[in-house]
């Protein structure tokens, strides 16, 4: 749908072209991608989030944001943050952004932990909401690929919701692999080793992965591989994890990554 003719509301200096619908709109954050708000949703009654995305500058976030939308529009879980709404501005001609409106979480898992160390109960229970929604998406043949604490939202009765589906991907539901893939999907620090080592094959494993670098992070309130770089990252998961055996090595498929 497009939006209601109205004037746009401004935050921050981004323009906001949402029309009348949405009222005390407040500033969230932003990423590469664009600027998170919140809002009253006066059609919902209810609070919600508004992600302002300008896809149409690079056909890559162009596919990224047709992606999200297209997965979050097939999901509907408890611990999946629910789509609601989606729209662009109120003249054709002026289109140039794309605006998602979700479920409406006060914080995020990184946000809380750089204030607060988590007891082994409330680390528990998010583990399991953090599990049990990521068996659901892979339930869907789909791959998370960018699970990190900034994409796991709270609210204050510590419900757990897994959001930014932008590099998700559609897995092969025959094989359980993503066929020829994206080398630098997830951010460094919760990247499993496949990715970097094998780069265009891998499997529902690396979402498991990121989700035990969380784990880790959320025991001991500091990232677990805080890699400065591509090999300072792999050296930091070698000294705990161990040299891989020959033919692992062998396998690799990576040219970059088997001389080094």
């Amino acid at each position: 749908m497009s939006g209601d003719i109205s004037d746009p509301y401004m935050v921050k200096g981004q323009k906001f072209d949402i029309g009348p619908r949405f009222t005390d709109l407040s500033y969230i954050g932003e990423g590469a991608y664009g600027m998170v708000i919140s809002a009253f949703d006066n059609q919902r009654n209810e609070m919600v989030a508004i992600k302002r995305i300008t896809p149409f500058e690079h056909q890559t976030y162009c596919q990224r944001t047709y992606r999200e939308i297209r997965i979050l529009s097939r999901l509907d879980h408890e611990n999946i943050i629910p789509l609601y709404d989606v729209f662009t501005t109120s003249s054709f001609e002026d289109m140039k952004e794309v605006y998602i409106v979700e479920k409406y979480m006060e914080t995020d898992l990184y946000k809380f932990l750089k204030v607060q160390q988590l007891s082994r109960e409330h680390t528990c229970y998010f583990l399991y909401q953090m599990l049990r929604g990521l068996k659901y998406i892979h339930s869907a043949n789909v791959l998370h690929r960018d699970l990190k604490p900034s994409n796991i939202l709270l609210n204050r009765m510590c419900d757990l919701r897994i959001c930014d589906f932008g590099l998700a991907r559609i897995a092969d539901p025959q094989c359980d692999q993503a066929g020829l893939l994206t080398e630098y999907v997830a951010t460094r620090w919760y990247r499993a080793p496949e990715i970097m080592l094998t780069s265009k094959v891998y499997t529902k494993a690396i979402d498991l992965w990121s989700v035990g670098c969380i784990l880790a992070e959320m025991y001991s309130n500091r990232v677990l591989f805080p890699g400065k770089h591509y090999i300072d990252q792999l050296k930091m998961i070698l000294e705990v994890l161990g040299s891989p055996h020959q033919e692992d090595i062998n396998s690799i498929s990576n040219t970059k990554v088997g001389r080094s």
